[in-house]
Order: C-alpha cells, then structure tokens, then sequence
C-alpha cells in the first residue's frame, strides 16, 4: 500500500486537452485585473498602437501589456526581463495574455511610451471607486515619503559635497606625497616598486580632482546648485535619522480615510512637503468627488499661504503648527501665551497687560503687523520670563484668523494625528516592500511617476479586492 499522493507520469498522454481556464480559479485575481483592463476606454486614455497599422509586422494590442504590468506589479514583479520570463511559464500570466509572450524589450517600451495613458488608467480606477460610493466619508490624510532612485550617493553631488571630496582628495595626494618622499630614501627592488605603486595613486587622484573641477563648475551653474549623473532628475534629500539621507524622489499621497485606498498621489525632486498642502488636497477632493474634504497632515505640511490657499478651495486642514519659538526653547513666554482680542485688535500679555498694533511691514511678501506696549514691560515683574530687550514684541500675519481656526479645529479633535499616522503611513511601508531595496527602477522624473502609478493602482487594486472580494469586484466593474 503505498503511503504518499501519486503524481501523473510525465510522459502520460490524455485523452482530452486540459483547459487553461480550469487552472484560474473563480476566485483569482488575475480576473479583476483581466476585466479592469478591458473595461477601460484604452484609446480615449492616449494609448498608443489601439488601431493597428495597415502594414508591417502585427503588434501586441496595448490592453495586453497593460495587463502583463498590472499583473507584475501585483504580484511584486516590475522587472521586465523577469515579466517575459512569467509570460513564458506562470500558468496565470498564460491565461491573462493568451499564451502570448512578447519579449522584454516590447515590456519596457511600452511603459516608456505610454507615460500619461498609464497615469490616466490608474485615476480610472479611482473613478470606480468613486461611482462605488466609496468615498462618502470625506476625510483623507496626506504625507510624503523619500524612495531611492538609480543613483548612489557617490554619483549625487551639491556644492558641499564637492568640496568636501576635495579636500578628501587634496588630503590623499599629501599623504601619498610623503610616502613617496619616504620610499626614495630607501634602495632596492621593493621600495622601487612601492614607489612606482604610490605615482600611480597620485597620477591617479590628480584626475579625480580634474574631474571634481569640472563638476564643480557644473554644480554651481545648475538652478539648484546639485547634479546627478545617473538620475539627472534625483535629488539628495534628508531624512530624519542622522547620515540616512538618500538621493531619490518625495512621493506625495493622499490616502482615504475610510477604506485606506491610494486617491490621489504624485512625485517631486523637492525634499520638503510644505508647498504640497493645498495641490495634494486639491487633488485628493477632486478624485474623491466630495464638496468638502477634511485633510489630516503633519507639522512639515505646515505654511500659512498654503492653509490659506485651502480655504479657497474647499478643503479644510488639520495640521499641526510647528514650536519653532525661539523664547520658548530658552524658557520664556511663548507667542502661544499672548491672547489675541479680535474686536480691540490687540494682544494681552501673560502679565495682564494689553500690547496695541504699532507697525506693519511686509516681509517676503507677507503682510505683518507688530504688537508691544510701550510703557509696562519695562516695570513688568514678568519682564525676566518674557523678553531681554525693552519690551515683548509680537507679530501677527493678516491672515493669522485662519491659522487660529485650523488650531481651534485640531483642539476639538485631538486624535487627528493619531488617524493620521494609522491612514497614510501604512501605505508607505507596503509600497516600499513591495519595491525592494533598490525602490525605483526608472530613471527621470516622468518616468519615475509612471513607475509609481503602476505601484499605486497595484496597491489599490489588492486593497479594493481584500474590501469587496473577487467576483463582487468584477460585478462592479462590469456595471
């Protein structure tokens, strides 16, 4: 009796061919991403090669590659090499293309080609989950997160890291010198040949630092003063944890607070999220289709013009404002602790007193008025807590009310920022799982956001899955 499952013989004929469809379950993915492709208008989203050439070789229909990358980055496969490969042996990339498998170089094309159409289907998507009614919870968090690109840091350069190079250089070429100078003073076969080694170096390290002349003139003639000779498009960007900078992208997303799904993203070359509020929320209330939308964002979003420019668009943010007070740090009386009056247009001091409007300047084209009280800070006992100078000064934007309303806002709902962390930041630690390592693949800023709008709509498409199930999905989608 024999105590092991038995396998087919190998060289076993069948009677009647087996069916690819039998090896796709009801319940596969690959089905929601088989329907979804079909379903979009692929010529009205700027696909190029929809209508067929009259002459010449046929080509693959660009619903075909689409699904091809869909399926690959699904399942955490955006090498187009390794996507020719599971087109020749995966049994569901074999029923997804119809036993098709173009070659690697007709993958990669295609992605390259087809940019803006490639954005647009991944919006498509959203729009699906818009006419689910999916978004009806208004609310959506934004951040930023820095991914790598293909460039190390040896190959960013800014003017400080040149001239740090430099001078790593200039140091060696020293060193060497005198080892050389040490070298001649001894005879024989072995100091002639360490010496003969050490010219070498140095011949060696004097090209180095033509090469660093050279960039640097480059380094100093560019908008922002920082090349990139890989990527020319990636940026060096700083990061919280000391020495963990990288040179790569800040990927902006606007995540739904409801169901966690990808509504809205884009990417930069700028390292910093503070003129990103009001385009990210912007953007986010559009595919989302509201009236209104609440945007829950962390202190690096914060900018008076853009909270203002929120205001103006229907979005209304939650965003913490940062302690950048310079009195506080050295223990005294903060901004914070001034009471503004709006109907006396004046402030009042922790002491009691009143501080009236004295000036206003604009500075970096902000209105700003100044406020002090000229005859009780100099007698004031709290003086020692408020101010080294002769009087407290304190400066209001034109437009602090809408600073204070956000604020008044955030304190009637103190787990913002808690919803925030568990909305946005998820997602981010998904995405760059799924992309390795080495994150980006693409080089340049237009094609590192079509790479990222694949990774998007992958992730939303196993999110929407995971809500709905397989076959209600493709219902959906088939309405």
């Amino acid at each position: 009796m024999k105590r092991f499952v038995e396998g087919d013989d190998r060289r076993q004929g069948t009677l009647l061919p087996e069916y690819l469809e039998d090896y796709v379950s009801e319940e596969n993915p690959v089905r929601v991403i088989d329907v979804f492709v079909d379903a979009l208008d692929l010529k009205g989203l700027g696909f190029d090669g929809v209508v067929p050439e009259v002459t010449g070789r046929p080509s693959y229909h660009p619903g075909l590659l689409l699904k091809i990358y869909v399926y690959g980055y699904i399942n955490q496969v955006a090498s187009t090499r390794k996507l020719e490969r599971e087109a020749q042996r995966n049994i569901e990339m074999m029923w997804l293309t119809q036993r098709l498998a173009p070659d690697f170089k007709t993958i990669a094309d295609f992605r390259k080609d087809n940019g803006p159409a490639i954005r647009a289907a991944c919006r498509q998507f959203i729009s699906l989950c818009r006419r689910l009614e999916l978004f009806t919870h208004a609310v959506a968090a934004i951040d930023g997160s820095k991914f790598k690109a293909v460039n190390t840091r040896d190959k960013n350069f800014t003017r400080a890291s040149i001239q740090r190079r430099m001078e790593q250089v200039e140091a060696s070429i020293t060193r060497y010198m005198a080892a050389l100078e040490t070298a001649d003073r001894h005879d024989g076969e072995i100091a002639q040949t360490k010496a003969g080694r050490l010219k070498e170096k140095i011949s060696a390290l004097r090209e180095q630092m033509k090469d660093f002349q050279a960039l640097e003139v480059q380094v100093h003639a560019a908008p922002d003063q920082q090349i990139s000779l890989t990527d020319p498009d990636a940026r060096a960007m700083a990061t919280n944890g000391k020495g963990t900078g990288v040179v790569g992208y800040n990927v902006q997303t606007a995540v739904d607070a409801k169901h966690h799904l990808i509504v809205a993203h884009e990417v930069t070359n700028v390292g910093h999220d503070r003129d990103q509020l009001a385009n990210m929320g912007a953007q986010a209330k559009a595919e989302m289709g509201v009236e209104s939308l609440d945007v829950l964002a962390d202190r690096g979003y914060f900018s008076g013009e853009e909270v203002l420019a929120c205001e103006t668009l229907g979005v209304i943010p939650y965003v913490p404002r940062p302690l950048t007070s310079g009195a506080k740090a050295d223990g005294r009386f903060g901004k914070q602790d001034f009471v503004y009056i709006p109907d006396q247009d004046v402030y009042r001091c922790p002491a009691g007193e009143l501080l009236a409007r004295r000036m206003t300047t604009v500075e970096k084209g902000q209105t700003l008025h100044r406020y002090w009280n000229l005859s009780s800070c100099r007698t004031c006992p709290l003086k020692a807590q408020c101010t080294p100078s002769k009087e407290r000064r304190v400066t209001r934007w034109e437009h602090e009310a809408v600073i204070e309303a956000m604020q008044a806002r955030l304190d009637r709902k103190p787990d913002a920022m808690r919803v925030r962390r568990a909305t946005v930041e998820h997602p981010f630690g998904t995405l760059k799982a799924w992309m390795g390592a080495t994150h980006f693949r693409t080089r340049t800023l237009e094609k590192v956001r079509t790479e990222m709008s694949l990774h998007v709509l992958a992730y939303n498409l196993k999110r929407m899955i995971a809500i709905l199930g397989v076959q209600p999905l493709v219902a959906a989608i088939r309405a």
